[in-house]
Parts: C-alpha cells; structure tokens; sequence
C-alpha cells in the first residue's frame, strides 16, 4: 500500500465517491417514486376492474354453494374467495350488513365490494374503509375491537381464553395498545393509511392464517406476552380496580423508579391524544392500558416509540432538548435510591460527558440508548448495566429485549405456578392423613 502512487490513490477516491453519489440518488429516486404514489394514489395504485370482478365472481360461487345467505360462520370462506384476510371477516361482515339481525345476501356483498373497490385498491385502504367506513381516513382504537373479539373466539390457538370471559377485554386492551405503540407513529390516538403502509401490522393479521400457535405471532396478539404483562399489572394494582396510583408504581421492579420518573408518568407527558387534546394533565392514577404502555416502554428502551415515550419524560419543559439541567434532576432520582441501599455511585459530574443537550434525533441514531435512559429512569438497571461490561445478550441475539424479557418472565411465572401447584398438594394430602387420625411421625413417614 505503501508503494501505491498518490495517482492511484486519487482513482480510488473518486471511485468511492461516484457509488456514494449512485447509492444516494437510487435512494432518492426511490424515495421520490414512493412519495409520488403516494400524492397521486392516497388510496392505492388502482387494481384493474377485471381483476375485481374475478374476485366477485369467486364470492358469487361461495354464496350459490351456501344457499344466498352468509351467517358469520361462513365469512372465513368468503373472504378466501375475494383474497381478503380471513380475520377480517367480522369487520366485512359488519361492513357489508344492512340489518346486524339478519344474514347478509350475495346482493349485500357486491354492493359493498363495489363501493369499496372503486376507492380503496391496496390492502391498507381497503382495511381502513372496512373498518372505519367511507367518512373517515383514521382508525380509533374502538374500530379495532370488533376483529380482536372475533380473533378471541374463533382463532384455534385461543380456546382456553374463549372459556375465560372476564379475561377477553384485558386481552383486547393489551393487543390494542402494542398496536398503537407500533403503528401510530404521530402519537395522535389515530392511526392513518399511511401509517397502516408503514407498519408489518396487516402482514402480521395475514401470518395468523398459517398457524395455530399464537405465540408464535409475537407482534401484538402473542397471548404468553398479556400473561406476562397482566402478572405485572396485578402485582401492583392491589385491590384489584384496575387503577394504580404513584405509591402503587413505586413498587415496580421492587422500587426501581425513582420519584421523579414516576411523577413524569402520571403527568400526562407521554399519553396519546388528538391534535384537540394536546393541553394534558398531570393524573393521580393511571388505568390498565397507560401500564402496558409503560412495560412497552421499560423494557423495550431500543423501540422507536420507546425513545420517544422516555424523551418525553425527561423533556421537562418540553423543548425538544434534554438539558444538563434535566440530566442531573433525574439523576439525582437514582443516585438517592442508591444512597438508600447503601450503593456508591458517581457524582453526576462524572457522569455526562461533553454535549451540553441532547435531541431526540440524537438517541435514535445512538445504539447505547438504552444504557443512556437507564442512568435516569431505573437504578436497579443503572447498577447492573455499570457493574457488567457491554449489553446483556444472554445468547438470544434474535430476539428483541421485548421478546427476551416476556420469555424470561413467562418460565418464570410458570415455574411459581408449578410450585404453588406442588405445594397446594402437600397441603391437602398433609390435611387429609392428619384427619384419618395419623400420628405426626406415620405423617412424616408415608410422605
């Protein structure tokens, strides 16, 4: 290399910087063909009107072969034959019924397929139209509950949680709120077309068709993953209201959040609203779904929305910087839990390095998030991440710390399951030979 003219070298250079300059205008045109679909095609590049009608053609055999009225058991086949996801059956069902107490007819369906077809020609259209109908551009949380309880009723894999009614609405919660956290990027409560492009959502909605096991679905509708997460929430809502206030979130992770955290979570900072309700105020308690939001958040720090969620947090005047000032507030939160537990930690000064703030641009793009929000969020995690050199793989490099954390935690919670079970055993064998008039040492000798 030595020996390479300063000629050479300059080819080389001029080769680098001719793929950089091709590599970022394919970029750009890509980006730019994408943006222009999108100005022209709000709903779709159109799908070609023979194509639709095949597709009708399909649902019209179906319907023959049934006999001209669909009941809600017959939708999955229906769907089939248009290629629209089988679970979103209830959602068309709903949309295509003129009297919710009757069957609907092929007549009913080719009107609604006619309607929607002629606005909404990719996936992401047709399923806002079928959920949120012809009006609205945006889906609430409310329009997704229809296709969760039909999931919750006729998914093979969820039968033991069909039996276990009281359990349906916490499930459809939580699936609803990791819904919004991954797709509902503008943190509006509402989540658009574009946004639906985005996301894997309705590629996830599709892959549930080819399983039976709904733990292998790990993106939202994982049932292992509620467990773990309803586990966490019933171990701080004591009286078991479904409401917890800031002493009962002080319990978390056996009192891993500082005060000032805390007081950032129940402030409002971090909850979604419409452009109509952005003035939030700081609440004493927070429901079920506000807590699935924060474990999201806690135990998932390299999610995009996890960044955000705590970036509002320690934003404290909300100036998109988080200051020195900031900085030090809360960690002074951790350090005074470490000064309790008789932990040495370093002064804050030693700490922070050189930047004076920090963006949020600035920790999307930083690897280390995580162990950054650590040093002022949890002091439990703080301590560990400071008293253990490099991140924390434990072998599992696919998996996301979301999924590491909820499998971890399910054994876990299995393994007490098991053992409580156990116990309970000996119990009642222990009560039954104490009641046939054993003596204590026969007692101890049978067992």
């Amino acid at each position: 290399l030595e020996n390479r003219s300063s000629k050479d070298t300059k080819i080389d250079d001029n080769y680098v910087w001719i793929l950089t300059d091709i590599f970022l205008f394919r970029n750009f045109l890509k980006n730019l063909a994408r943006n222009l679909f999108a100005f022209f095609f709000p709903k779709g590049i159109p799908i070609s009107a023979s194509e639709n009608e095949i597709a009708l053609k399909r649902v019209s055999e179906v319907f023959a072969a049934i006999g001209n009225k669909i009941e809600m058991m017959d939708m999955a086949e229906i769907c089939r034959a248009a290629n629209i996801p089988v679970y979103w059956k209830r959602a068309v069902y709903v949309s295509c019924s003129t009297h919710q107490s009757r069957p609907i007819t092929f007549a009913d369906f080719a009107s609604w397929w006619n309607r929607m077809t002629s606005v909404a020609h990719d996936e992401a259209a047709r399923f806002m139209y079928t959920l949120a109908g012809p009006y609205r551009d945006y889906l609430t949380k409310e329009d997704l509950v229809p296709i969760l309880q039909d999931l919750i009723e006729t998914f093979p894999g969820l039968h033991f949680l069909r039996e276990a009614q009281e359990f349906h609405s916490r499930y459809v919660e939580t699936v609803i709120v990791r819904i919004f956290w991954t797709v509902n990027r503008s943190w509006t409560g509402r989540i658009t077309t574009n946004e639906l492009r985005r996301s894997n959502f309705l590629e996830v909605i599709r892959k549930l068709e080819s399983t039976d096991d709904i733990n292998t679905i790990t993106n939202y509708f994982s049932y292992e993953h509620f467990y773990v997460i309803y586990c966490k929430f019933y171990e701080l809502d004591k009286d078991h209201d479904l409401i917890i206030n800031k002493m009962d979130m002080a319990q978390h992770c056996n009192g891993a959040l500082p005060a000032q955290i805390i007081d950032r979570i129940f402030s409002g900072a971090v909850t979604r609203s419409t452009a109509a309700k952005r003035f939030r105020k700081a609440v004493e308690t927070i429901g079920y779904t506000d807590f699935v939001a924060f474990l999201l958040a806690e135990e998932d720090k390299r999610h995009p929305t996890s960044i955000e969620y705590w970036f509002r947090c320690l934003d404290l005047d909300g100036d998109g910087l988080i200051s020195l000032y900031e900085m030090e507030y809360f960690y002074n939160g951790v350090k005074s839990k470490m000064d309790q537990h008789n932990i040495d930690s370093m002064r804050f000064d030693d700490v922070v390095c050189n930047p004076n703030v920090i963006s949020l641009s600035d920790l999307k793009k930083c690897s280390l998030c995580t162990r950054f929000f650590n040093t002022f969020i949890n002091w439990v995690k703080y301590y560990e991440q400071e008293a253990n050199e490099g991140e924390r793989t434990d072998g599992d490099e696919e998996l996301n710390d979301w999924d590491r954390y909820c499998l971890e935690e399910y054994e876990a919670l299995m393994a007490d399951d098991q053992d409580n079970e156990e116990a309970e055993d000996m119990f009642v064998l222990f009560e039954f030979l104490e009641n046939t008039y054993f003596s204590l040492s026969e007692i101890v000798w049978i067992l």
